[in-house]
């Protein structure tokens, strides 16, 4: 659809123009930076950072139905930077220009609801929110797309030298910088720091196959996280993980995402997240503030985090309910499918406390919950939701285990309706899978296979006497007959046809 096509009341809105006054706040001692620089921690009290608008006002002059509009009909146009999470320009990026932008496909991910069958053992209708569906497969593109397009306005507007890019990761947060950080003709390299034998090798293979440098090291993906913050600290390198405010920032689009496609009528909707660094349920929830604040939303959506058993310090930390008797503890981890989510010392910790304060300030004590789910309730939901029409990676199946928990647990009202993210594509945990159908998961995972969950490939050959095909062999016509008939009807029998 053509802009000259749109309405009067949005036609010159539909094209951004830069605007806003971006500064890094620290959470902890309020101090403000300019965002001008590379910055991740607070130089003055070393806690983590955040984006803020100090013009974020200026936004509220718009009324809330006309934000609506200019989203709505944003969506019809062709320009390639609008057409990712740029979507939202005036919400995650309204200082970088157009042509800064990064897009590769990420974002407006489908949200797909689940059938009778799943909705009847969740307990309560819900949706996946395929993330898996972005360019490197997981949700992590979302940060890396306002990261790198961060990134590329520096360099290219404001004479950054050459960047070496690096984050630790348990595999997505690795696929999803290497991704971007090839597009770049030059300015930008990158390195990624992998726990070794921690990562699959579906994901293994995606930062080679960009090119990036690879460094495995001994331990867990927090042992890594020390690493690259030491270089952030000590060496002229571009962190991407988590600490990074730009890709919170970014990951904010689920949020706006999930409310355009309800509509922006999210009262009755638990957006259910796993919990790992804790980027991304801090995302969500400052996503949904923002819309509420600027009266795109009218109420908030309640938030429901899920953490494994095996790694869960933010569960431990809210089952206090004395918000002053509250002290955070890092947990060791064990091993867990969800390898993202393997993680005992989330760096956004911080940034959760803070957001979960204010988000139930506005929506009540419950508008905020954690439950925690074992390895074998993961690998179940995942296999569940993946037999009934989804494409759910491990963290997905956490989603569905902790929906599912929560129901059972009375923590949900009856109306109340799941969005789950689904982080990644089931094909990345492909490997999960194999040893859950084959029933060779280690002992530590704890996991027991279900006979109804487990699903093998059945060889069929045909009965003694009768010719098989042989690789570079033809066959005349009346043994090619006696192969397929044989087959077919060895075939028909284990299907239960009858003729």
């Amino acid at each position: 659809m053509k802009i000259l096509d749109f309405p009067d009341s949005v036609r010159d809105r539909i094209v951004p123009k830069v605007s806003g006054t971006y500064v890094y706040r620290c959470l902890a001692c309020q101090a403000s930076f300019d965002v001008g620089k590379l910055l991740y921690t607070c130089p003055q009290c070393r806690s983590v950072l955040m984006i803020e608008d100090r013009d974020w006002d200026r936004l509220k002059k718009t009324p809330g139905p006309q934000w609506r509009q200019i989203f709505d009909y944003r969506a019809m146009i062709h320009e390639p930077a609008l057409k990712g999470i740029y979507r939202f320009h005036e919400l995650l990026g309204a200082i970088l220009p157009l042509e800064a932008v990064i897009y590769l496909g990420e974002g407006h991910t489908p949200v797909v609801q689940a059938n009778g069958r799943l909705k009847d053992w969740a307990g309560r209708p819900f949706f996946f929110k395929n993330d898996g569906q972005n360019p490197s497969a997981s949700f992590k593109d979302r940060g890396m797309a306002s990261a790198f397009s961060y990134l590329n306005d520096l360099i290219t507007n404001q004479g950054l030298g050459h960047v070496l890019a690096v984050c630790a990761s348990t595999g997505d947060t690795s696929a999803a910088a290497a991704l971007y950080a090839s597009y770049f003709i030059q300015g930008v390299t990158s390195a990624v720091l992998l726990p070794h034998g921690k990562v699959t090798p579906q994901q293994l293979s995606q930062p080679l196959g960009s090119g990036a440098r690879v460094i495995e090291i001994p331990g867990v993906f927090d042992d890594c996280m020390k690493i690259v913050e030491y270089l952030a600290e000590q060496y002229p390198v571009a962190l991407m993980n988590s600490k990074n405010a730009w890709r919170i920032l970014g990951q904010e689009s689920y949020s706006y995402e999930i409310a355009q496609v309800f509509d922006y009528n999210v009262t009755d909707l638990v957006v259910t997240v796993p919990i790992g660094n804790a980027g991304n349920i801090t995302a969500v929830m400052a996503g949904f503030l923002k819309l509420y604040d600027l009266g795109i939303i009218t109420q908030l959506p309640w938030i429901l985090g899920v953490q494994s058993h095996h790694a869960d310090p933010v569960y431990r930390y809210y089952l206090e309910p004395n918000p002053e008797k509250r002290v955070f503890r890092p947990v060791t981890v064990r091993p867990s499918v969800a390898q993202a989510a393997m993680i005992g010392n989330p760096v956004s910790m911080p940034r959760v406390v803070q957001l979960v304060e204010q988000y139930r300030s506005i929506g009540g004590e419950k508008a905020v919950q954690v439950v925690q789910v074992t390895e074998q309730e993961i690998m179940d939901a995942m296999l569940m939701a993946n037999r009934n029409g989804h494409i759910a990676c491990t963290q997905g199946g956490e989603c569905l285990a902790g929906f599912r928990r929560a129901v059972s647990q009375g923590l949900l009202p009856e109306g109340k309706v799941g969005v789950l993210d689904a982080t990644a594509h089931a094909l990345k945990f492909a490997v999960f899978q194999e040893k859950y159908f084959e029933d060779r998961f280690e002992p530590e995972f704890g996991i027991e296979p279900k006979m109804e969950l487990q699903n093998r490939p059945v060889l069929v050959r045909p009965p003694e006497g009768v010719p098989c095909p042989r690789p570079g062999t033809a066959m005349d016509s009346e043994s090619f007959r006696a192969f397929v008939t044989a087959t077919g009807d060895a075939i028909a029998s284990i299907l239960g046809l009858r003729p």
